[in-house]
């Protein structure tokens, strides 16, 4: 017989409950396969629509696949694919001839034409500056994580830094030390924020990758790079 002061027991959880549970077990487990699959696929299908319609119509994939089987113009086949293959192999061709020598000459005489449009030039100078940034100048990603106080005092961001400022905007801001290049990044989307420029002396660096860094805001600070003790780097474990 239990008294007043007999603890209780737990209750067990009801149907609907331990229901709920395994729901959003399922959706932890099935979410991340299905959104990856679903963004992988939409790309191809992107790529696809853009390349395919430059290939003659005797020679698209699914053109070929009916003619192959037999299959009577109303069956539709959608065959992806095919233009990312497309896609990678006239890249590297183009890559392959843009090293020699006449690749370079015709690239220079392309370019020169287009430096002389007024409203193309700026488009292209600013693509082209994008593209060896991300694609061919590995040297110039990102150096740390760090923290920094921004908006104001008081208030603390992670950022990105970049790189020691150069030239006029170091020579221009009046700062008794080096500025360092910070991007802080956006929440959700860190292709997107600010560049800032702090005194090396108000940045702090963080033990945390750039990959860890870029976790945590885009999960609006709900992974962490050690999710058991946040407060302990993953090199102290």
């Amino acid at each position: 017989m239990n008294t007043p002061f007999d603890p209780e027991e737990p209750r067990r959880p009801g149907l609907f409950a331990r229901l709920r549970a395994s729901f959003l077990t399922g959706l932890v487990v099935i979410l991340p396969v299905g959104l990856t699959i679903w963004l992988i696929w939409s790309v191809v299908g992107w790529i696809d629509g853009v390349v395919l319609p430059l290939v003659p119509d005797g020679w698209k994939p699914d053109k070929l696949v009916q003619d192959w089987f037999g299959l009577p113009p109303e069956v539709q086949i959608d065959v992806r694919g095919v233009g990312v293959v497309v896609f990678l192999l006239f890249t590297i061709l183009i890559g392959w001839m843009a090293k020699g020598y006449i690749g370079r000459s015709l690239i220079r005489s392309a370019e020169t034409l287009v430096e002389r449009t007024p409203v193309v030039r700026s488009i292209y100078s600013g693509i082209k500056q994008i593209s060896e940034t991300v694609f061919a100048q590995s040297d110039r990603n990102f150096e740390r994580a760090c923290l920094i106080q921004y908006p104001r005092r008081g208030i603390w961001a992670i950022g990105f830094i970049s790189t020691t400022a150069k030239g006029e905007v170091s020579r221009k801001a009046q700062s008794e030390g080096d500025l360092m290049s910070v991007f802080v990044p956006t929440t959700p989307n860190p292709t997107s924020g600010f560049l800032l420029f702090f005194p090396r002396e108000d940045v702090i660096e963080l033990d945390m990758s750039i990959e860890d860094a870029a976790k945590l805001v885009i999960s609006a600070g709900l992974v962490y790079p050690n999710s058991k003790d946040p407060t302990v780097p993953p090199e102290s474990r």
